[in-house]
C-alpha cells in the first residue's frame, strides 16, 4: 500500500516540480543545518530567545531520537532499495529509512515555534508538511517514515518548550532576569 502511494506521487513529477524538491531538500541539508542556524539567529534576540533555545534543544533530541535510536531498532531499507527502477533526483541515501529525519527535524521545529508563537508555528507547520512530501516525492522515504518522523519532532518540541519553560522560571527566580 505504501509503495502504491509513493508510484502515484511519482506520477506528479514534472521538471519545475523537480527542481523545486531538490532545491527543499538540499536548503535543508543532510543534517538540516537550516534549524541550527534558525535556532542561533533566534537566541540573538530576547523576544525570541525561548524558541530559539527550543528550536535548539528539540533539534538535539529529535537527532538523536531518530538517528541514534529508531532507526537503529526499526532497520527498515528506504523505498528507493526496494524499488531500484525509479530514477532518483539526488544521491541515493545509504541509511535506514524510518523515521524520516528530515521530517521529524522539521516538525520539531515547527513545534518548538508553535509552542510559543501560533501564527508563525502555523507557518513552520506547512513547511514542515512539505518537507515530508519532499521526502516521498524523492522516493527515500515511505509515508509512516515521514508521519512517525512527525509524531517523534512534535514531541520533541513540545518537550523543549516545555524544558526551556522550566529552566527559565528557574532563571528568573534566582536572577530576576527574563530569557
Amino acid at each position: 500500500m505504501e509503495l502504491q502511494i509513493l508510484y502515484a506521487i511519482q506520477s506528479l513529477r514534472t521538471g519545475l516540480l523537480d527542481n523545486i524538491i531538490v532545491f527543499i531538500t538540499n536548503f535543508i541539508g543532510k543534517n538540516a543545518e537550516i534549524w541550527i542556524a534558525l535556532g542561533i539567529a533566534l537566541l540573538i534576540f530576547k523576544k525570541t530567545r525561548k524558541i530559539g533555545l527550543a528550536v535548539l534543544l528539540s533539534y538535539g533530541l529529535t537527532w538523536v531520537i531518530c538517528q541514534d535510536v529508531i532507526k537503529d531498532i526499526i532497520c527498515r531499507p528506504r523505498p528507493c532499495h526496494v524499488d531500484e527502477t525509479i530514477e532518483l533526483l539526488i544521491k541515493r541515501p545509504s541509511s535506514y529509512s524510518c523515521p524520516s529525519t528530515h521530517s521529524a527535524l522539521a516538525a520539531a521545529m515547527a513545534a518548538s515555534v508553535f509552542y510559543y508563537n501560533r501564527k508563525f508555528g502555523i507557518a513552520a507547520i506547512v513547511v514542515a508538511l512539505i518537507i515530508g512530501f519532499s521526502r516521498m516525492y524523492l522516493f527515500v522515504h515511505f509515508p509512516t517514515d515521514v508521519l512517525l518522523g512527525y509524531v517523534v519532532g512534535t514531541i520533541s518540541g513540545i518537550i523543549a518548550g516545555k524544558v526551556v519553560d522550566i529552566i527559565a522560571k528557574k532563571i528568573n527566580e534566582k536572577t530576576d532576569k527574563i530569557i
